[in-house]
């Protein structure tokens, strides 16, 4: 059984039956019982025409559900309906799912959840993480959505500023899991890879639009580092020191070719302004070149795009540690939420610059015990641990 062919195929298939009038959540049970069908019926090798088989699968389990619901004589209308066999449909119906599960609806945290639900093959507990709440929280916040949808038509585009959320989420979710060099974080390998081709559809689509592409650079500009994230152990690599030979040098020069033209259009929004940060990352030779000066003002653009973004502001205090010095860091990450994810981490980091190692291994352990993954928890105990050495602890 292709895993990676039914994760492509999945929404897909979602997508046409919402699209042939489908209720949402029905169609999501149909297409979960043709995948039964297939693991029991492909016997390791899929049919020549997958998609098709699982349309028609799922097509029919949605039908049978349908009439066992209801006695109404809308059941043998809705039977005549149904589509005549014939070639299977080739059309992507995953960035339209992706528009509908953004209908307007739906709250913005409602209409992401379900996406990276239906769209994305998130499990309820990764979406839960990726929203810092509980897992239950996230199940009932995702039933309420496809109750929400249920009935709905879908003549309304989804909010375009929620779709990109979603796609950027959708990318986090895979570049943080992704492992080049291990079949263990193949899915969310690909789930990085697939909010890159759903971007790419966006920012084709809206060529007037300069932030699809702005998040496409962004998204490219990132990836472009996966193979360096780890070293030969499996362990995260930071930024700083990664071996920037191993970097895709095509992706990062596609991805500042895009930047370049989205700022041509004097229309600057957030994903622009992240773009041109991580150019400016990608295009230093080493750390110790990073235009640091340049990066926070970019950094302060961004802080007026999004005012009052906690995440914002912590990244915008390292830059200003290494432009103005790691104490005037730390006074700005002193006034953010002492619970903010890796707030603990960015004060270690600045810590140790200032060159209070006690303090900075207190803080990386600290850092540890919140981490969003198992290889970011290894490697924050790592470095408590190397500047305990250091100290002699």
């Amino acid at each position: 059984m292709d895993d990676h062919l039914l994760r492509d195929l999945t929404p897909q298939v979602l997508g046409v039956l919402v699209r042939r009038g489908a209720d949402f959540a029905a169609a999501e049970d149909a297409v979960q019982d043709a995948l039964v069908e297939a693991v029991r019926h492909w016997d390791g090798e899929a049919p020549d025409e997958p998609k098709a088989w699982l349309v028609t699968v799922a097509w029919r389990k949605f039908l049978d559900a349908r009439r066992s619901a209801s006695a109404r004589a809308m059941r043998e209308v809705t039977v005549q309906r149904e589509p005549a066999s014939g070639p299977a449909e080739q059309a992507d119906d995953t960035l339209a799912l992706l528009s509908r599960c953004c209908h307007p609806a739906l709250s913005p945290a409602s209409a992401i959840a379900l996406t990276l639900r239906a769209v994305g093959g998130l499990t309820t507990a990764q979406i839960a993480r990726a929203f810092l709440v509980p897992e239950a929280t996230m199940a009932q916040r995702i039933s309420r959505a496809k109750r929400t949808l249920s009935g709905e038509r879908f003549e309304r585009p989804g909010d375009a500023r929620a779709v990109l959320r979603v796609l950027y989420l959708m990318f986090d979710q895979g570049f943080a899991g992704a492992n080049p060099r291990s079949d263990r974080g193949v899915g969310d390998a690909d789930l990085a890879a697939e909010a890159i081709r759903l971007t790419r559809q966006l920012a084709a689509s809206v060529p007037r639009d300069p932030e699809p592409a702005g998040l496409l650079a962004l998204m490219l500009l990132h990836h472009a580092r996966r193979e360096a994230r780890l070293d030969a152990s499996g362990d995260l690599v930071p930024l700083a020191k990664q071996d920037r030979s191993r970097w895709d040098t095509a992706m990062i020069a596609e991805g500042v070719d895009i930047l370049q033209r989205a700022l041509a259009t004097d229309r600057l929004g957030e994903y622009q302004v992240q773009a041109a940060i991580a150019a400016l990352h990608d295009d230093a030779a080493s750390a110790e070149e990073t235009d640091w000066p340049q990066i926070l003002e970019w950094y302060d653009e961004l802080v007026r795009i999004v005012p009052g973004n906690p995440v914002v502001a912590l990244n915008r205090a390292v830059a200003v540690g290494h432009v103005d010095g790691p104490l005037a860091g730390l006074r700005l990450v002193e006034d953010l939420d002492p619970g903010l994810p890796r707030r603990d981490a960015v004060a270690a980091y600045l810590h140790e610059r200032a060159g209070d190692r006690a303090e900075a291994a207190r803080l990386y352990k600290v850092a540890a015990g919140s981490a969003p993954s198992m290889a970011e928890h290894a490697h924050l105990l790592k470095q408590a641990a190397r500047l305990n050495r250091s100290r002699g602890a």
